[in-house]
């Protein structure tokens, strides 16, 4: 089970490192790779390693990018640290797996970190642990995947159809949310979704008015 201990949010800690990182979007379930080169966050990812493993991803706000001590929004999500590997210039290649999403209490003081550091709610997203999630309608598969397919010819986004058509809705979802060239604001929409279901709409309303020349980001995460 990906969410290993955490079987309940009474099991998570009280206290968690969060990544402010522009233009990234880690969801439950899903699977972010990082390339992990600033001090601060050689430092979070070796303090990770050696504690409780989970890094909160949070988007900077407003124009000032991850650079310096930005604003952040206010609803996050941690990711287990499931995959490392060190290479020979001194990075770290993390994989973070998501878990659940939470609401920031507070941001605690640095006591001689690097990192930011905050005390996490997880109340509202207790459901985000579960395997499989339940949804309230099942994904339209054939709208998604006709505004997906000049979504991706414009952005020039090669995909293995066959494996998009057998995916399971929450994994597909999940998969088009992360990876998609959406602008902030959107990202967090999607991240704030209720559940799958609600995610799948707003995503599909995305990629329509993309296609129908929406203002879409053309920015590719970046790590």
């Amino acid at each position: 089970m990906v969410a290993g201990a955490y079987r309940k949010a009474a099991d998570l800690p009280q206290v968690i490192a969060v990544f402010p990182l522009d233009e990234v979007l880690l969801l439950p379930h899903g699977q972010l790779p990082l390339n992990i080169f600033e001090p601060r966050y050689l430092a979070m990812t070796r303090d990770a390693l050696a504690g409780e493993r989970l890094v909160g991803m949070v988007q900077p706000l407003g124009d000032k990018g991850d650079a310096g001590e930005p604003a952040v929004y206010r609803i996050g999500c941690a990711g287990r640290l499931t995959q490392f590997s060190e290479t020979e210039d001194g990075r770290y290649l993390i994989t973070l797996t998501g878990l659940l999403r939470f609401d920031i209490v507070e941001e605690l003081p640095r006591e001689g970190r690097l990192y930011r550091r905050v005390v996490p709610d997880w109340g509202r997203y207790r459901g985000d642990l579960d395997e499989k999630h339940e949804q309230h309608a099942p994904l339209a598969r054939e709208r998604f995947l006709a505004a997906l397919k000049p979504f991706f010819a414009r952005h020039q986004i090669a995909a293995d159809w066959q494996a998009l058509a057998t995916a399971d809705d929450e994994r597909l979802v999940t998969a088009i949310a992360m990876v998609g060239p959406f602008a902030p604001s959107e990202k967090q929409a999607l991240l704030e979704a209720a559940d799958t279901a609600e995610r799948a709409r707003l995503l599909t309303a995305l990629l329509e008015m993309a296609v129908r020349g929406g203002d879409t980001s053309d920015t590719s995460a970046r790590h």
